[in-house]
């Protein structure tokens, strides 16, 4: 058999690709309820009769009759033949061609041998979970909160320290058991590769068992094992809880994302049925293109911690390429060191509803992330900032939806990055000196006798929290020349301060052991030797 996840090429397309997407470059498309609609390309109407299906993957018109999927509406619409068109959608999809091979009788044989094999592990497992040598892994289980129809319906069960699998499956031979993942070969002959474990099926988008992930009762790490990858099974290609999940996510016009199975049970049981799980911590493009055929609102709940808050920037970047101008991508963290299994043993749905209400859009998301990550009050830390932000957007695939995220970064960037704070550095936690009285009643008199210099220096001027609406108290021998020397070499001497305090916050983070730091107060020292030459300039200007 090819070693393509699916079934076949074909399928793989239709999996990686979207209908929608593939039918929109021709047809303006407008969602109803569950489906797209638009005037039919392959007849002349004014009233929209062109239904296109996310969900189910196929186009109807109910005006002409026309029927197909992604395949047939690009050799339609193109009118290029089958082999062209699987070329072209394979390049969008960024797939490579195998060698065409027709799968024979022997080959979905096999599969379907293997399947009976998974399935009848699964009963296996069910029966030993109810059975005294598996107490201690039903215990557990039924701690988490599971009842006993949960464990029913997700088929939870417990393989026990011996080799059940290899030892009573002695009607099925040895290459199938070990092509299964369920058994390996050793020295002494194969054995059982879940061994002690509380077994979680994993089904396939169609309801059928095709690989089980194994929890540790012991302590020991890793906490969850996985069958290897299989003919039936890739990991990169299989969503925990997709297939009990699928018609909810319609309903609620969305996906809930979780970091693992337990999670992803109990809020599917408690209240959020749309919400699925990878296979351990490995988000991949495979999975978000599959969640995006079902719907491309989504929303990541991860823990928040450090490694939670890693995982959801690695989350971000693998879900740009996939974003559109109608999809609602979404951030929320449990916090306290909890999980949504914790959260909704002690708080309940409401709980959860909280946190999934408070979530963060993914624009920011970004954005926050950029500010957490780079220190952007210093020169180089913007440089690296625009750089990350630019590397980012840059995986946006819908050129006006980049467009409009861009400038609404720039404006962003503009009013935050580039514009100077009446508030305190938070980098750096110190306040700026304030202005002494003499420069106050000096900046008051400048004010009030030279208007056109406050228009030029208005936005300086309004960060020093002078009222200058009071009487001038001074009369200085200022021309309008020696008024704005004043006021530049004000700026430059809070500038030079303010580099000063930055540098003091990153000379902390390279005592920490920041590798970036070094790099940071570089710039600084570069920043600071410009601008105390531009003062010592103008001071020895006359």
């Amino acid at each position: 058999m090819n070693n393509r996840p699916y079934n076949n090429f074909t399928d793989e397309l239709r999996q990686r690709l979207s209908i929608v997407d593939i039918v929109s470059r021709r047809v303006p498309l407008t969602k109803k309820g569950q489906n797209y609609w638009g005037c039919c390309p392959f007849h002349n109407e004014k009233t929209p009769s062109f239904s296109v299906s996310e969900d189910k993957g196929f186009y109807h018109c109910f005006g002409c009759g026309e029927h197909g999927d992604i395949i047939s509406f690009t050799m339609k619409s193109e009118n290029v033949d089958f082999k062209t068109a699987i070329k072209e959608l394979a390049d969008m999809a960024g797939l490579k061609i195998p060698d065409y091979k027709p799968r024979d009788v022997a080959e979905i044989a096999r599969e379907e041998s293997y399947v009976k094999i998974t399935d009848d592990a699964a009963k296996t497992y069910q029966q030993k979970l109810f059975e005294p040598a598996g107490e201690h892994a039903l215990n557990y289980i039924r701690g988490r909160g599971f009842t006993d129809d949960m464990i029913k319906k997700y088929r939870i069960g417990y393989a026990p320290k011996n080799n059940i699998i290899s030892g009573t499956f002695t009607n099925v031979r040895q290459d199938a058991l070990i092509a299964t993942g369920l058994v390996r070969h050793g020295e002494y002959g194969i054995y059982d590769f879940f061994r002690d474990k509380l077994m979680f099926p994993i089904f396939n988008a169609h309801g059928q068992i095709v690989a089980f992930s194994g929890r540790s009762l012991d302590g020991s790490e890793p906490k969850y094992i996985n069958t290897t990858d299989t003919e039936l099974f890739h990991k990169r290609q299989t969503i925990f809880g997709f297939n009990f999940a699928r018609d909810a996510i319609h309903r609620a016009n969305r996906s809930i994302v979780v970091e693992g199975q337990i999670d992803a049970i109990q809020m599917q049981c408690n209240g959020f049925p749309e919400t699925v799980a990878p296979l351990g911590t490995a988000l991949t493009e495979d999975h978000i293109a599959i969640l995006c055929k079902a719907n491309r609102n989504i929303t990541f709940c991860f823990d928040g911690d450090a490694a939670g808050q890693k995982a959801a920037v690695r989350a971000c970047g693998i879900v740009l390429p996939f974003l559109r101008d109608n999809s609602d991508v979404r951030f929320a963290f449990v916090t306290g060191g909890k999980d949504p299994d914790e959260v909704l043993k002690t708080g309940g749905t409401g709980a959860m509803k909280k946190i999934i209400d408070s979530s963060v859009g993914i624009i920011d998301f970004l954005w926050d992330t950029t500010n957490k990550t780079y220190l952007t009050s210093t020169p180089g830390g913007r440089s690296q900032a625009e750089k990350f932000l630019k590397a980012q957007i840059d995986k946006i695939v819908d050129t006006d939806f980049r467009r409009e995220i861009e400038n609404e970064y720039d404006s962003r960037k503009f009013n935050q990055w580039h514009k100077w704070s009446k508030k305190k550095n938070d980098a750096a936690n110190i306040e700026l000196p304030s202005v002494d009285d003499v420069t106050k009643n000096t900046l008051i008199y400048i004010v009030n006798r030279f208007p056109e210099i406050v228009e030029q220096y208005g936005d300086f001027l309004s960060t020093l929290n002078i009222d200058f609406d009071i009487p001038v108290i001074v009369e200085l021998n200022f021309d309008a020349k020696a008024a704005e020397k004043f006021i530049v070499s004000l700026k430059l001497q809070r500038y030079i301060t303010r580099l000063n305090n930055d540098k003091k916050a990153v000379l902390q983070l390279a005592l920490s052991g920041d590798a970036g730091a070094s790099t940071l107060i570089k710039d600084l020292d570069d920043e600071l030797k410009s601008a105390n030459e531009k003062l010592e300039k103008l001071m020895n200007m006359e």
